[in-house]
C-alpha cells in the first residue's frame, strides 16, 4: 500500500484499498439479499466521512442508522477485526444528520416546484407526452408572468388558471385541453395521497448543510430515513435524481482532487433505471460522467448488477460484488455479467468464486494508483467501528436535538406566490368589476343597477385560509370564473407584456428543469 488517502475495505492474501483520489470514479455495490450489502456501505461510509469527505445515503431498511451510535462491540463484528488482524479496531459513531421527507424521523427536506422541473415532474406523475406538453405550458407562462411555483397550490392554481384561459393560450403556446389539465391535476391529488405534498415548498434545501465536515473535521454522514419512502417507489427515485442533479448544477468544476468534496450512495438502483425513457437514460449516463468534475463520487448498490445499464455500469471503476445466487436464466446472468467486468485473477474464477461467497464475503476491484482497476480479489469485508443495527426513538431524538440543523428546517415558510396572487388578484378583481364596468359603459351600468338580480359581488374575507390539496383538486374540477369581469380581470393580470423573471431565491429559472443545462 502506498502513503496515498485510502480507505481500507477487506483483505485476502493482500488488503485491499480504495484510494481517495479515484473515489470520484464512482462505484457499485451489488449482492442478493442477506449478503452484506448493508454493512459494507457503512464500512464505507465510515471511512470517507473519517477521511474528511461528506456523505449522503439512504437508510431503506432503517439499520443504517446505527452509524450515528458508537460500535465495537458486537461480537461478529470483533471477530471479523481479529481475522483482519485490525489491531487498533474500536467503537466509534460518526457524525450524522438525519433527514427525512415526511419531517418524521430527521430534518424535513423540501425544494420548490420550480426547482424540481417540469421533466423531474412528468416523471413523478407518469405523465404522457400530451400531459408533459401541457405541463411544460404551466411552467412556461409562470416563468413569464414572474410567478412564483413553490409548492403544490401555485401549481394548482397554475393549472387551473391554465385550463378556464384554455382557449385563448391555444393560440400561443398550443393546444391546451382542460381534459389533461383534469388528468394531471388527479395525478397530484394520488402523489398527494402519498406524502408527497410535503416534499414541495420552503425554506428549501441548502446543499452546502450536507456538504460540511463537523468540528474535528470529520465529513458529516447524511442519512436519509427512507423506509417509509420506500412504499413510494418513484417520488423515492425521483427524490434522490433531483438531489444528483442539484449536486451537478450547483457545484463548481474542481478536476481531479485527492479526495471527492462528497459522495453519494444510490441505494435500491434499480428503481432510478426501471421503466425510465431512453433520453432520461442518456442523460442520467451523462451526468454520472460528469458529475466526476465536480469533486462527486456516485456509488450504486443494488441486488443484481444487470439493475444498471451498460452505458452506467462501464463508468464504475470501484466495485464491491458480495454474493449472487443462480436459480434462474436471469440469475446465471447476472453471474456471468458480474464475472466478466472485473480484471480476472489467475488465482481463482470470478464466475464460480460469486456464487460461493459467504455472509461478508465479497469480490474487490479498485483502481490503482494510475486509475487501472486492478485484478479481482476475493475478500472478507472489514467491519465497521459503529453500531450495526438501528438505533432507538430516543437515540434519534438526542441526535437530531443536538444537530446544527436543528429548528432550521422544521417549520414550513409560506410567503407569497403563484397561489397568493392568483387567487387574491382575482378575487379583488371581481370585487371591483362593478365600478369598471360604469366607467367604461354607464348606460349598460344603469340598466342593471336597475335589475333586481344583479347585485354586486360579495366582498371576500380578509384572511383567507389556504385549502388542502384534495379541497383544492375538488375545487378545480368544478370551479370556473364567478362572472365574465373576473375572467377579464385574468386577463389585464397575465396580459401578454414581459413580466419580471423569477428570482434567485427559488433557484434559478423555472424552465431550467433537472439536470441543469445538460436536458437542454
Amino acid at each position: 500500500m502506498s502513503d496515498e488517502a485510502a480507505i481500507f475495505v477487506g483483505a485476502s492474501d493482500a488488503d485491499q484499498y480504495l484510494l481517495l483520489k479515484y473515489a470520484n470514479r464512482h462505484g457499485l455495490i451489488a449482492g442478493a439479499t442477506g449478503t452484506g450489502k448493508t454493512v459494507t456501505l457503512q464500512t464505507l461510509a465510515e471511512g470517507f466521512s473519517s477521511q474528511g469527505v461528506p456523505v449522503f445515503m439512504a437508510d431503506v431498511k432503517g439499520d443504517l442508522a446505527g452509524i450515528s451510535q458508537r460500535g465495537g462491540d458486537n461480537p461478529r463484528a470483533q471477530e471479523r477485526a481479529r481475522l483482519l488482524k485490525m489491531r487498533d479496531y474500536a467503537g466509534r459513531a460518526c457524525p450524522t444528520v438525519f433527514w427525512d421527507l415526511f419531517g418524521e424521523k430527521g430534518h424535513p427536506i423540501r425544494a420548490t416546484v420550480s426547482e424540481v422541473g417540469p421533466v423531474l415532474m412528468v416523471r413523478l406523475l407518469q405523465l404522457n407526452e400530451i400531459q408533459e406538453g401541457v405541463l411544460n405550458i404551466v411552467f412556461k407562462v409562470a416563468d413569464e408572468r414572474g410567478l412564483l411555483l413553490l409548492d403544490f397550490k401555485d401549481l394548482q392554481a397554475m393549472l387551473q388558471w391554465i385550463a378556464e384561459n384554455a382557449g385563448e393560450l391555444t393560440t400561443e403556446y398550443g393546444n391546451v385541453s382542460k381534459q389533461t389539465v383534469g388528468t394531471i391535476q388527479r395525478q397530484l391529488l394520488l402523489l398527494d395521497q402519498q406524502g408527497g405534498e410535503g416534499f414541495f415548498g420552503e425554506p428549501a434545501l441548502d446543499l452546502a448543510d450536507m456538504i460540511r465536515c463537523d468540528a474535528t473535521g470529520q465529513g458529516v454522514i447524511n442519512v436519509l430515513a427512507a423506509d417509509r419512502l420506500m412504499q413510494s417507489p418513484r417520488l423515492y427515485s425521483t427524490f434522490l435524481l433531483w438531489l444528483l442533479s442539484e449536486l451537478f448544477e450547483a457545484l463548481p468544476e474542481v478536476g481531479d482532487l485527492d479526495r471527492p468534496k462528497f459522495v453519494f450512495f444510490f441505494d435500491e438502483a434499480h428503481l432510478l433505471f426501471d421503466d425510465a425513457p431512453k433520453a432520461l437514460l442518456q442523460r442520467i449516463e451523462q451526468v454520472v460522467r460528469l458529475i466526476r468534475s465536480k469533486g462527486v463520487g456516485v456509488y450504486f448498490v443494488t441486488q443484481n448488477p444487470l439493475d444498471v445499464p451498460e452505458t452506467v455500469l462501464g463508468q464504475l471503476g470501484n466495485r464491491v460484488q458480495h454474493a449472487l445466487r443462480a436459480f434462474t436464466p436471469r440469475d446465471q446472468k447476472a453471474v456471468k455479467v458480474a464475472a466478466e467486468t472485473f480484471r480476472p485473477n489467475p488465482k481463482f474464477k470470478a464466475v464460480e468464486a460469486v456464487v460461493q461467497l459467504g455472509v461478508g464475503e465479497a469480490l474487490l476491484s479498485f483502481l490503482d494508483a494510475k486509475g487501472v482497476p486492478v485484478p479481482v480479489e476475493r475478500c472478507f469485508v472489514a467491519p465497521p467501528r459503529s453500531r450495526i443495527g438501528a438505533v432507538t426513538d430516543a437515540e434519534r431524538k438526542a441526535v437530531m436535538a443536538s444537530s446544527a440543523l436543528a429548528g432550521k428546517y422544521d417549520k414550513a415558510v409560506d410567503r407569497e406566490s403563484a397561489d397568493a396572487k392568483l387567487t387574491g388578484r382575482v378575487a379583488a378583481a371581481v370585487e371591483d368589476a362593478p365600478a369598471r364596468e360604469a366607467t367604461r359603459s354607464p348606460e349598460p351600468r344603469l340598466k342593471k343597477a336597475q335589475s333586481p338580480s344583479s347585485a354586486p359581488a360579495p366582498r371576500p374575507p380578509a384572511g383567507r385560509q389556504r385549502d388542502s390539496i384534495g379541497v383544492t383538486v375538488a375545487k378545480a374540477a368544478s370551479r370556473s370564473m364567478a362572472t365574465i369581469a373576473a375572467r377579464e380581470a385574468a386577463k389585464a393580470i397575465f396580459g401578454r407584456g414581459k413580466a419580471g423573471s423569477i428570482g434567485a431565491s427559488v433557484g434559478g429559472a423555472v424552465l431550467r428543469g433537472v439536470l441543469g443545462s445538460i436536458l437542454r
